[in-house]
């Protein structure tokens, strides 16, 4: 009898039916046998024998080819390699024995007799023995199994044989002609030291062996303690099949054990027979419980339980179909009955069963594709089955399924070819506690201090909560009771398995707006809380009330309704008696009781009849009734009485939430409704619901695998469609229609389909050349693997006719191409007289590009002068012009002569010209490389370094700000958070509990350390996230830098030891860690004194000097490029002819008209007026000391021409276009000349340009303005050669090497500021950190000098000065544009090169930035050299001073930071992974007073207040 429904989760619930970690092997071949043992798995096909790890990664493959040798003796030898092979060597039994290292397999070669080989089990490419015996089945592993036996002879001696019952017909050995002792089942030695030596039979007394009468079937075969069992399927001549079961004694010896033989028989029910067709032992528990798959029919297939526990009182050797020494028993074996009949389902073929707690699971494989489990409590009432995966073909499963012994999370399921590894439970996809519980699985928990769904070994505390030992419907339930002349009690349950932790903090508390009914009178007491009424009544619409449960750290809330079970009055109907159940009653006698007084399961409803009068509807037919799993649009339900029917239900046997469909188009016979698609295969009943929730009718569809579409013929169409194509794969009768990609709102009908085929005309496409075919099935697309070309249309050129007896023989010709046609394809008709008479195809030939055609039209005399050809939907006329041909092929000949003269004469005269004008082209573009050239050689020699006339007051910044780009350089928010303005820096902050909290504890260094390391171990932890940790750290801990220091070199001492038996050259050559960062911000602070003292004047110098280098030459306004440049990438080769103009600048004053006396500004002839303006206002702030009243965008400029004063503006009218794109204007443009008269002018003293103030504001600048490149410079050359020169990028390379020139003095004096000993004496932060690498490297044993230079390397100049020369804006007031950028690149590669302990050779296609500084780098080594060498030979610093140095730092710059901000920061990372700071604190052995002190400081952080429960 099958068990109740269950209404908790369905098959048609959302499965995980392709999960995140499934491995999955593929194979070349079917399966023969598989074998799981503890260093992994092992599988033999045809033609291979695999080695797999335990997550399927092949370790070693065997190949099974091999050869026979000794002539009649046939043993087989394996081939290596290509070598020549003649036979197979058919591995049909796989056992690996664990104990003594070996892996034993045995079969038979192809055509050949028994023979057994011992392997290796961790290499199987080691051969540790073979012999020519048969062990097993010769021919295949179906109906045989086989394992290892162990006999105990005495109390502390062992014996293992290898047990095999194989299914033996009587004849086989003479068909085969292999002589053999191997009989119905057997034991076989697996040491030469047993009686008759490995493999042997032998026993004293003859063959340990067992003989049975029919055909014998094994399915399953398995020992537990000393008990040996064998599940069979046996049939005797005529008789039905029985499923028997034999047990074993393994005791004594190999021989006593044979003769403990005796048997039962398994049945189902009392009468009709049924196939057993896979089997699991399900595991532990005091009896011996065994799980079956058992087919009913060729369909139907059934699961279910038996105790075979071994039974004393049966005699030995008394079985009817099995004996060892008679000739069989005749007295009927004693039967078995099933303990439960557990689930039915479509073509089981495979189970595998487990224990998890107190439930029982099953997993399920079947013939199309699917892994279903099955989840049973204790009383074998099982939960809803879940699909754990799906094939989408029909790829069955193999009958052995193994759980992975080395992680059992995991099970190893076999397909056609191929091998999956699936996880038993999908507890992470449940993202919250119902959820999780809802899943009614024993394998997840909801861990509440993770606040996810895990397996319960991933729950490190006993904070968890987890389904009941028993299937329940409702995590939380409730039941209304009344005793005689008592109160009303409301009961709430909770079903749940809990930690300890959960249930000893288990509270409850009710809330509801009818506070006058409640009153709580007893405690609760997991897993029950009482809430008892005060006046004892209810009013009449019940009252609505929540419930809310706290289990350890885990809240719960229902919302329920509690009415009076006794006033629930009404006629009995399935919806009455639903209403009170749910509402906590009991129904007992037709009617509404208390909860104790009647059952409170809702199945009861379902026995009832709905209480309406409306006829009953009859379902007759469903079309259609096959679909795939997608499901199907616009099915059609017929039969009778339908008028009321509101919905379609369509449901499992075990369903437990069955899917509804809506029906539209009702007319009484007939509805329609969409099939829903779902995530399992099989059949599901069908019946059709009323208004009042009764389902009538019974009908069944059956839903399969998708359709799947392996090739199409032909895979090709041409562009105007309609072509016939064909489509081969699975399940194409279950297409709906087809889409093609560049036409996916056009649904191509099916014209015919099968299983196997489908065919359908191809979409008009003539936008593109090839196109994607998918397959709609419901509301899904599955794409075909071809894809479909497109060509043109077929081009048909002539035809010609003759005369063939009485017929017309038709050849039409066409052009080859790629459509391959055939002639079925064509329907031709011949035309006469305007009548079409039908030409019969006969066959094509093929010929220098020319396709022809024959038809035949018969009974017919006359030859036709017109045919028509229809290919598809399209027809195409031909008419017989041969005499009309042959006129224009005498004309073709008469003109061809002529032609050619006139060709030959007019292609001479253009080449003339066309050489003349090219030798033109090239003497000019000579020329224009040779000024070029020569240009560049006079700027080499003549360029003189005239810069830094004045460059006025260096405008550092100050220390706060400087330190905060240096701590957030990515973040300006973040920098502004941290510092404190000006005023408020003179003021110590105090800092609040929760703050004061944070920074006392951080004062501990392990728990500082600690929590570094448990941050950096978080993978979700980024290196962003450690930049951030690194910085907030410095500014929380500034006020104490001996301390940060000490961690520092803590943290760094760590970092070190991970590296140390890496690469220890890499230490801190990038950010990769908190230390790192932490490193740079140390630097950064400590040498901000010798940066303001000594390197930092340097570098403005050398900042402003490129950039005044750089002004001296054009430089393009779009993209920034300019002629003179450090960085090839940055090199604007294409600047065309300037010159350099002195311009006479006056400056409006007033509003009289009134200006200033003139100022000498220098500028190009190629400017833009945005770049004049930029160049006075610069001249004006370095003659006068301040910058000019206006910004740049508000300023205007004039030139006065002919005595009036022209506005210059970026674009006007007159501005030059091409190909749509605006070229600024330059004061050549405006035709300013050397010595003009420009006029600066305020904005409000005029109308603005444009709203925007500039075009640089414009968001499409770049692409709708241009300067000095050409957008397109060819064109341009096309349209206008004058204006536009040819240009060579390589000529203007000299233009880097002048700007370097122009600089080099100042880039060496910032070099040699850096690396000199002023005073011979360097910064005592760069003394110490040197001298603790050092020591460092001494502790560890490191005596290559090249690391600790590489180490010095990564900490001061990678980490630190890298930084300051690439980013002046860190410690000055300037802004740094792109170009500049690149400029101080090329230079801090230099100055890293000067640190590198490798030679490299340049080439001629070495990069520019490296030959610039090729000859200068080895000098600069030099000078590295003897730096650090100075700084090894000075006496060391001694803690006291350099403490005394830190405390200074510290004092120097105290009140300047916002240390509560960053503590307050720093503890949102602390909150975030609060249970790994924790756990990181215990595994470092931290006293249980920091424990608490953290705890403490989260309590106030959170703002938590104890609180108590009523």
């Amino acid at each position: 009898m099958m068990l109740l429904l269950c209404l908790l989760c369905s098959l048609w619930a959302e499965p995980s039916l392709s999960l995140k970690d499934v491995g999955v092997f593929p194979l070349d071949e079917d399966i023969r046998d598989l074998a799981v043992g503890s260093s992994g798995l092992y599988i033999a096909t045809e033609e291979r024998l695999y080695q797999l790890s335990h997550d399927l990664k092949l370790v070693r493959t065997l190949t099974q080819k091999g050869i026979f040798r000794n002539g009649d003796q046939q043993e087989f030898q394996r081939v290596s390699g290509a070598a020549a092979w003649e036979t197979t060597f058919r591995a049909n039994m796989l056992l690996p024995f664990v104990k003594n290292g070996s892996l034993i397999s045995c079969g038979a070669p192809y055509r050949g007799c028994g023979y057994c080989e011992v392997l290796d089990l961790q290499n199987i490419s080691n051969l540790l023995y073979r012999e020519n015996i048969q062990v097993g089945p010769l021919s295949s592993s179906s109906g045989s199994v086989g394992f290892l036996l162990d006999v105990k002879k005495d109390s502390t001696q062992t014996e293992t044989y290898i047990l095999t019952a194989v299914r033996q017909h009587e004849d086989e050995s003479k068909k085969s002609g292999c002589n053999s002792d191997t009989q119905t089942i057997n034991l076989h030695n697996t040491d030469d030291a047993q009686e008759g030596e490995i493999f042997s039979l032998s026993v004293s007394s003859g063959k340990a062996v067992i003989r049975s009468k029919g055909d014998v079937e094994f399915v399953d075969g398995f020992q537990i303690d000393s008990t040996a069992y064998l599940l069979s399927n046996v049939r005797s001549g005529a008789e039905s099949n029985r499923v028997r079961l034999i047990w074993l004694q393994a005791e004594n010896s190999k021989a006593e054990t044979v003769k403990t033989l005796r048997g039962a028989t398994l049945r189902l029910s009392d009468g009709g027979s049924c196939r057993l067709l896979a089997a699991s032992l399900i595991p532990g528990g005091q009896q011996v419980l065994w799980s079956g798959v058992f087919g009913v029919d060729g369909t139907n297939t059934e699961l279910a339980v038996f105790d075979i526990s071994p039974d004393g009182s049966v005699g030995p050797d008394n079985d009817p179909d099995f004996f060892y020494a008679s000739k069989g028993g005749t007295s009927e074996p004693k039967t078995l009955k099933p303990k439960a009949l557990l689930f039915r389902q479509h073509y089981m073929t495979s189970v595998l069963a487990v224990r998890q707690k107190a439930w029982m699971v099953f997993f399920i494989g079947t013939a199309d594709g699917q892994l279903i489990k099955l989840v049973v409590d204790r009383n074998f009432h099982p939960a809803c089955p879940r699909v754990l995966y799906r094939a989408n073909d029909d790829r069955k499963v193999f009958p052995k399924m193994h759980l992975d012994p080395v992680d059992p999370k995991h099970m190893f399921v076999a397909f056609r070819k191929q091998m999956r590894r699936v996880p038993v439970a999908a507890c992470s996809s449940h993202t919250d506690v119902q959820q999780c519980w809802s899943a009614q699985d024993p394998f997840c928990v909801w861990c509440s201090s993770k606040s996810r769904c895990t397996f319960e070994d991933d729950c490190r505390d006993s904070d968890w909560l987890s389904i009941p030992e028993e299937s329940q419907q409702k995590m939380v339930s409730h039941r209304v009771v009344k005793d005689p002349d008592g109160p009303i009690k409301l009961i709430v349950q909770i079903h749940v398995t809990a930690g300890q932790n959960a249930t000893s903090n288990f509270a409850c508390q009710f809330s509801t707006t009818s506070k006058e009914y409640f009153s709580m009178k007893y405690l609760p007491q997991f897993p029950q809380c009482t809430c008892t009424l005060l006046n004892g009544s209810l009013p009449a619409d019940g009252v609505r009330f929540t419930v809310k449960m706290r289990l350890g750290t885990t809240y719960l809330s229902e919302n329920l309704r509690m009415i009076n079970c006794s006033e629930v009055h009404g006629p009995p109907s399935s919806a009455l008696c639903q209403q009170c159940i749910e509402a906590g009653c009991g129904w007992s006698n037709g009617r509404c009781s208390w909860a104790h007084q009647g059952l409170q399961n809702v199945s009861v409803c379902q026995e009832m009849e709905s209480g309406t009068n409306l006829s009953k509807p009859e379902i007759s037919s469903i079309t259609p009734s096959v679909v795939s799993f997608y499901g199907r649009n616009h099915a059609l339900l017929s039969g009778r009485n339908l008028s009321h029917v509101t919905r379609v239900r369509i449901q499992k046997d075990m369903d437990c939430s069955p899917r509804e469909s809506p029906v539209w188009n009702n007319t009484g016979a007939s509805l329609t409704f969409h099939i829903p698609a779902t995530d399992t295969k099989g059949g599901v009943k069908v019946c059709v619901l009323l208004p009042d929730g009764s389902c009538h009718g019974s009908s069944e569809i059956s839903y399969k695998s998708s359709p799947v579409c392996s090739s199409m013929a032909p895979n090709s169409s041409w562009i105007s469609g309609k072509r016939k194509v064909t489509l081969t794969g699975s399940h194409l009768e279950l297409v709906e229609g087809l889409t093609h990609s560049h036409a996916l709102q056009e649904v191509l009908p099916v014209l015919n389909s099968s299983f196997q085929e489908l065919t359908y005309e191809t979409a008009a496409n003539t936008h593109s050349s090839s196109s994607t075919v998918s397959l709609k099935v419901a509301n899904h697309s599955l794409a075909c693997p071809t894809h479909m070309m497109y060509y043109p249309d077929p081009e048909f050129t002539s035809f010609t006719s003759a005369r063939e007896g009485d017929d017309i023989r038709i050849t039409f010709q066409k052009k080859t191409d790629k459509l391959q046609m055939s002639e079925p394809e064509l329907l031709v008709w011949g035309v006469q007289d305007q009548e079409l008479h039908p030409c019969i195809m006969e066959g094509k030939e093929s010929s220098n590009n020319i396709e022809s055609f024959i038809c035949e039209i018969r009974d017919r005399s006359t030859t036709f002068q017109q045919i028509q050809i229809k290919y598809g939907d399209k027809t195409v006329t031909l008419n017989n012009s041969s005499l009309l041909m042959m006129l224009w092929m005498l004309i073709a000949l008469l003109l061809i002569p002529c032609i050619i003269v006139v060709v030959v004469i007019v292609s001479q005269r253009r080449q003339k010209k066309l050489t003349a004008k090219m030798n033109k082209v090239m003497e000019d573009l000579e020329l224009d490389i040779r000024n070029d050239i020569r240009q560049g050689f006079v700027d080499l020699q003549t360029d003189k370094a005239e810069l830094m006339e004045n460059v006025g007051a260096i405008p550092f910044l100050d220390y706060k700000h400087f330190a905060s780009r240096i701590f957030f350089p990515e973040s300006e928010p973040l920098m502004t958070l941290y510092i404190k303005d000006i005023g408020q820096d003179a003021v110590k902050d105090e800092l609040d509990e929760c703050s004061r909290g944070l920074s006392k504890l951080m004062q501990d260094q392990l728990f500082l350390t600690s929590m570094v390391h448990a941050l950096e171990e978080q993978k979700s932890f980024t290196i962003k996230d450690k930049c951030a940790l690194a910085s907030l750290l410095t500014v929380a801990l500034h006020s104490d830098l001996l301390y940060l220091t000490e961690v520092m070199e803590v943290l760094l001492k760590d970092l070190m030891q991970q590296n140390s038996s890496a690469q220890p050259k890499l230490l801190l050559r990038r950010t990769e860690s908190t230390v790192e960062k932490l490193l740079t911000n140390w630097m950064s602070i400590c040498l901000y004194g010798f940066l303001r003292e000594s390197a930092g004047q340097q570098l403005f110098l050398m900042v402003s000097a490129l950039a005044q280098h750089i002004a001296k030459g054009p430089v393009d306004s779009v993209t920034e490029k300019a002629l003179y440049t450090l960085s090839e990438d940055w090199l604007l080769w294409q600047a065309q002819d300037f010159s350099s103009l002195r311009l006479k600048v006056l400056f409006a004053v007033g509003t009289d008209g009134e200006v200033s006396e003139p100022l000498e500004v220098d500028a190009l002839s190629c400017d833009t007026v945005e770049q004049l303006k930029e160049k006075i206002l610069s001249t004006f702030k370095a003659k006068f000391g301040f910058p000019y009243n206006a910004p740049l965008r508000d300023v205007c400029v004039e030139y006065e021409r002919d005595g009036l004063f022209v506005p210059l503006q970026e674009v006007d009218a007159n501005s030059e276009v091409v190909m749509e794109v605006t070229m600024l204007n330059t004061l050549q443009h405006y035709k300013v000349h050397d010595g003009a008269t420009i006029k600066v002018l305020p904005r409000a003293s005029r109308p603005p340009l444009s709203p925007q103030g500039s075009v640089k504001d414009d968001e499409n600048f770049s692409g709708k303005y241009f300067h000095l490149i050409n957008p397109d410079v060819y064109e341009d050359q096309r349209s206008n050669p004058e204006r536009k020169k040819f240009k060579l990028k390589e000529v203007h390379l000299t233009k880097l090497l002048s700007t370097k020139v122009a600089v080099h003095s100042f880039v060496e004096n910032l070099f040699r500021s850096i690396w000199g000993m002023p005073h011979g004496r360097a910064p005592q932060a760069i003394k110490h950190f040197f001298d603790f690498l050092d020591a460092q490297a001494d502790n560890m044993k490191i005596s290559d000098p090249d690391v600790r230079h590489i180490w010095k390397t990564n900490s001061l100049p990678l980490r630190f000065w890298v930084n300051i020369l690439k980013n002046p804006q860190f410690l000055f007031d300037m802004e740094k544009t792109p170009h500049l950028d690149g400029c101080l690149s090329v230079i801090a590669q230099a100055f890293m090169d000067s640190f590198s302990l490798s030679e490299t050779q340049m080439g001629k296609h070495a990069p520019t930035n490296k030959l610039l500084y090729a000859k200068d780098i080895p000098k600069f080594k030099q000078e590295v050299k003897t730096y650090y060498k100075q700084i090894r030979d000075l006496p060391p610093i001694t803690d006291t001073e350099f403490k005394d140095f830190l405390w200074e730092e510290s004092k120097k710059h105290e009140n300047e930071f916002n240390e509560a901000a960053a503590l307050r920061e720093l503890y949102k990372f602390i909150q975030k992974y609060f249970p790994e700071i924790k756990e990181k604190l215990d595994q470092n052995g931290a006293p249980a007073e920091l424990t608490e002190q953290l705890q403490h400081v989260k309590d106030t952080f959170d703002g938590l207040k104890s609180c108590s429960w009523n």
